[in-house]
């Protein structure tokens, strides 16, 4: 009977002990996701973009969100009204403490440079942006561009 007894007991700690290396992992993987995405969104560099299409007044906006979508649908974060702009064109992402720019299988392209984008690039400062008629100056800089 007590042979029983001690095989429950130890039976239960087990449990109990799985248990509770169950709860701090769980715990610790909670808390380190957590911090990780405070941290990436504390750390996102603001891109300032001037953007002109051929026929309108030239713009100019700033994003410190990790994602700006550049397109002609309203739900982009920069609208380029043209017909030669796909819904979603392009992409600029904030990622690896680089902004990045990559083109949304658009139907004409989207050019860094004047060189046609296959891939998913770095842009920096002074960089331009062509989709379709529309053409935007990336600014990486603490200060934006200023209207004349």
């Amino acid at each position: 009977m007590s042979g029983l007894i001690v095989l429950v007991f130890r039976i239960l700690l087990a449990l109990a002990l799985y248990g509770f290396l169950g709860w701090a992992f769980w715990t610790i993987w909670l808390d380190l996701k957590r911090t990780g995405s405070r941290s990436a969104l504390r750390q996102v560099r603001t891109i300032h973009l001037e953007g002109t299409i051929k026929g309108q007044a030239p713009f100019f906006r700033s994003f410190s969100q990790p994602e700006v979508i550049l397109g002609r649908d309203q739900s982009c974060d920069i609208t380029l009204e043209d017909g030669s702009v796909s819904a979603h064109h392009a992409k600029l992402s904030f990622h690896h403490g680089q902004w990045w720019l990559e083109d949304l299988a658009s139907t004409n392209g989207t050019r860094l440079n004047r060189d046609k984008l296959t891939t998913a690039t770095v842009v920096t400062s002074g960089d331009e942006i062509k989709c379709g008629k529309a053409h935007l100056i990336i600014n990486l800089g603490d200060n934006p561009f200023i209207p004349q």
